[in-house]
């Protein structure tokens, strides 16, 4: 029996790796996906594949810094399915990396609006359609970085993750009498295009991989795999939660 039926999801940041595994499986599971990410063709692709696998999907390509892009999501999931009862905001990005005295401030700002503030304006939307089918569930994805642990040089990407932690925890509160749960997914390193533009040496993608207790970096498909529990009925009692997915690398120190 599918753990989706008769649902409709968003999934952001869904032309690659964690959010293009999490709409395959989620359509897999029987809901109906809209995808979003500013990459078109990449969202034609995907939704071609879902179609084939017999699944039904919607691309809508835009930048999740709009609030317009949110309300337009929230639109087309309603207008071609009738109803939303699942959000993955997923949508990320690195931002500055080096010294925290030398990020300017722009790209400072760019990082949080990519990371949090988008997290935010989707979540805005969002949760007027979930609350009409009388509850649901909204996950962000934030990580490890700036909860269990941090690196140095990463102060935008830190700071604006580990936002999304207290953002779940807030909406998990308000919300939670009305029905819809909210939790945040943690990954630790994924085999994702962020992770090799990131770690673009052989040494640091084995010095990486030895901080996780499984000595492996993750697969999306792993990372979907907790998202669809926190999507389904299985995670009926689960809200506010920051749900770790992240290898062990939060308690390894060898």
């Amino acid at each position: 029996m599918s753990r989706l039926g008769g649902r409709v999801a968003i999934v952001t940041g869904a032309s690659s790796g964690i959010g293009r595994a999490t709409a395959k499986l989620f359509a897999q599971e029987g809901a109906k996906v809209v995808v979003g990410a500013r990459r078109e063709a990449e969202l034609a692709e995907l939704v071609r594949e879902i179609k084939a696998a017999g699944g039904e999907a919607l691309a809508l390509a835009g930048d999740v810094q709009s609030e317009q892009y949110a309300r337009d999501l929230v639109g087309a999931a309603v207008k071609q399915f009738g109803r939303l009862d699942i959000a993955f905001n997923n949508a990320g990005t690195i931002g500055p990396t080096g010294a925290t005295t030398e990020v300017a401030e722009k790209d400072w700002n760019s990082a949080v609006a990519v990371n949090l503030t988008s997290a935010f304006l989707g979540a805005k939307h969002q949760i007027p359609a979930i609350l009409k089918q009388g509850g649901g569930s909204i996950i962000f994805t934030s990580t490890f970085v700036g909860y269990t642990n941090s690196f140095p040089g990463v102060a935008a990407y830190a700071a604006s993750k580990s936002g999304l932690i207290g953002l779940t925890q807030a909406l998990a509160a308000e919300y939670g009498p009305q029905g819809i749960r909210v939790n945040a997914v943690l990954p630790g390193a994924i085999d994702t295009p962020m992770y090799h533009a990131v770690n673009n040496s052989e040494e640091q993608r084995t010095w990486l991989t030895n901080l996780h207790a499984l000595k492996r970096v993750g697969k999306p498909e792993e990372v979907a795999r907790s998202v669809l529990y926190l999507a389904s009925d299985d995670a009926a009692f689960v809200t506010g939660t920051a749900h770790l997915v992240d290898g062990g690398v939060s308690i390894t120190r060898t």
